[in-house]
């Protein structure tokens, strides 16, 4: 409990001098790089490495936000990456990014200094170049540095090449744990509608409600101009994923035989995305890390903060949900191809 107290108080700090002079000034780190620039010395970062602890308050999407941020800048500033377990020992399991990697409470116990990062824009220039010359002030010595807790940087898709191999060739694979409800022998179509959370969200947050919220309408149509592209001759099987009663998605059943899979729990479920046909995904962190780990076809909302890779398997839906037909007619094909 009190290291929750403390880890909310540090949250409401970052947060509080953001943009202010002490966004920077407020950390050792900022000052080391002021009296020790390290010009005299060799860019040596050999024993350096770098992580994040995702958000142990956090639903399992942010906290793979917080592990692709430090996986990219462990990489953009030239450093080691060091893994920091999720807090659900069954998603740490799961999606095995840890496997092959060093932790950092190894690597601390061992003697290596934890060095605090200030929190910074990943968009900026500047920002970067700061954060730079913090680190190279500390060459040549065992370090560990620390980003803040959720620091940000928006585009999450440069780091999918290395979330696929590292779940596919993950423990949990190699043995066979995943236990789908899929038929190998059907298409099938994974659809996930956020509800739950943010339907709570709508009085609590209206802005941010409006940022995650998509209507029934939106699946409904991307599914009735999705599916008739999609029915080439192999059965589909249709599944939806969500929160709540059958009740809530009688709307859905006109499309035929629809599989409401509103009871399974979050690594089923999660894992059901990752591995459908095509997934139809939502304004959510939830599905939108299983379109980064998929190697089917992903349908997605455009117009999400979360940012698309230019890959032909990704097609994007406007708000009423609009796509390009011409594209999934030729990524069904390659899909199709790949799969024989």
């Amino acid at each position: 409990m009190w290291n929750k107290i403390k880890r909310k108080l540090k949250m409401k700090f970052v947060e509080g001098i953001d943009g202010t002079p002490f966004q920077f000034r407020s950390y050792p780190s900022w000052w080391h790089a002021r009296l020790f620039p390290g010009n005299d010395r060799p860019d040596d970062k050999a024993d350096q490495y770098l992580f994040l602890q995702p958000n142990p308050g956090a639903g399992i999407g942010h906290q793979m936000s917080n592990w692709n941020t430090a996986f990219y800048f462990a990489r953009y500033f030239g450093l080691n990456f060091a893994h920091w377990p999720f807090s659900s020992p069954t998603w740490e399991q799961l999606l095995g990014l840890g496997e092959e990697e060093p932790t950092a409470r190894d690597l601390l116990a061992k003697g290596y200094k934890k060095i605090v990062l200030p929190k910074f824009d990943a968009a900026d220039a500047a920002h970067r170049q700061l954060i730079d010359r913090i680190i190279h002030s500390y060459a040549g010595k065992k370090i560990c540095f620390s980003l803040e807790m959720d620091q940000g940087w928006l585009p999450q898709y440069e780091v999918a090449p290395a979330l696929q191999r590292k779940f596919f060739d993950a423990a949990a694979r190699k043995m066979d744990r995943d236990k789908l409800i899929y038929d190998p022998a059907e298409l099938n179509v994974a659809v996930h509608i956020r509800r739950g959370d943010i339907v709570a969200m709508r009085d609590a947050s209206p802005e941010k409600w409006q940022e995650r919220w998509l209507d029934d309408g939106y699946y409904l149509n991307v599914l009735k101009k999705a599916l008739p592209i999609l029915d080439n001759g192999k059965k589909i099987g249709l599944y939806l994923f969500s929160q709540g009663s059958a009740e809530d998605f009688t709307e859905f059943l006109q499309l035929g035989d629809v599989r409401l899979c509103l009871d399974m729990n979050a690594p089923d479920s999660f894992l059901h995305l990752v591995h459908a046909d095509v997934l139809i995904s939502s304004k959510s962190s939830f599905s939108y890390k299983p379109a980064l780990i998929s190697k089917g076809i992903k349908l997605c909302p455009r117009y999400f903060w979360h940012q698309y890779p230019a890959s032909a398997d990704f097609i994007l839906a406007d708000n009423e949900g609009n796509f390009d037909a011409a594209h999934l007619e030729n990524r069904l094909h390659h899909h199709t191809i790949d799969h024989l």
